[in-house]
């Protein structure tokens, strides 16, 4: 359905981006996991373009070198109790490129960036939303701090640091998803909605039981749920129908 382009940033970014057939609602940002713009992101963008929405989905991870691994293979032994302690070293090597201390900065921008090629797109008519999962509900956090026109943020199993003044900068509607086998962020949920509560953000979680990480995640044997990945997707096509109208 989609195709690659670039989006113009502090270097071009790749994005894939599809648009739908008929009337177009609005616009969204997809942001991927830590595996970067993989086939399955690439499927969540086209279901959004289904949904009568304009989906870009860009490549934040451009700067890790992917080429000489084997990611379905990765994504999997870190879920494996048995290979899990092999392909954590693994994984930490690989993301070497994001400890950089000016890669969240960058990263910020250049979401800022795929938010103005939507947002000036007169289809979309100035209507953006963005949703990630993982390494990409993090940066769903971090694009709500900084672009007060974004319509709505939807993240899936992501950290969010900012103390509360910062997080009082969100002036959308803020959706969450956490499985509640997912202990570092579960242990962390109630500050963040202390957090939130205390900047005054429009912020509802859902926590799934019985799941963990990356249960969205369909490509993942051993995270996926199908029934709390149907019961997410509904809730975010219901919110975002609404928050665009």
């Amino acid at each position: 359905m989609g195709e690659m382009i670039e989006v113009k940033a502090d270097q071009p970014i790749s994005c894939y981006l599809a648009k739908p057939t008929g009337n177009i609602k609005g616009a969204i940002i997809v942001i991927h996991e830590i595996w970067g713009l993989t086939d399955h992101i690439k499927d969540v963008t086209d279901r959004f373009a289904a949904e009568g929405y304009v989906a870009l989905a860009p490549n934040l991870l451009f700067e890790v070198n992917f080429s000489n691994v084997n990611l379905p293979e990765l994504q999997l032994d870190l879920f494996d109790p048995k290979k899990r302690s092999e392909a954590q070293p693994k994984l930490r090597e690989l993301m070497t490129p994001i400890q950089d201390p000016s890669f969240g900065s960058k990263t910020v921008e250049r979401l800022k960036a795929c938010f103005d090629y939507l947002y000036n797109l007169p289809e979309a008519n100035q209507r953006v939303a963005v949703i990630g999962y993982c390494f990409g509900g993090t940066y769903s956090f971090a694009l709500a701090v900084n672009e007060p026109n974004l319509k709505m943020a939807f993240p899936f199993y992501g950290h969010a640091d900012q103390p509360a003044n910062e997080l009082a900068n969100i002036k959308c509607p803020v959706r969450a998803f956490y499985g509640e086998k997912d202990e570092g962020l579960m242990s962390s949920l109630d500050d963040l909605k202390s957090r939130m509560n205390e900047a005054k953000v429009d912020f509802k979680d859902k926590v799934y039981k019985n799941c963990g990480h990356a249960f969205f995640n369909d490509t993942n044997t051993y995270t996926y749920s199908k029934e709390a990945a149907t019961d997410a997707w509904n809730i975010v096509k219901d919110e975002l129908k609404s928050a665009m109208s």
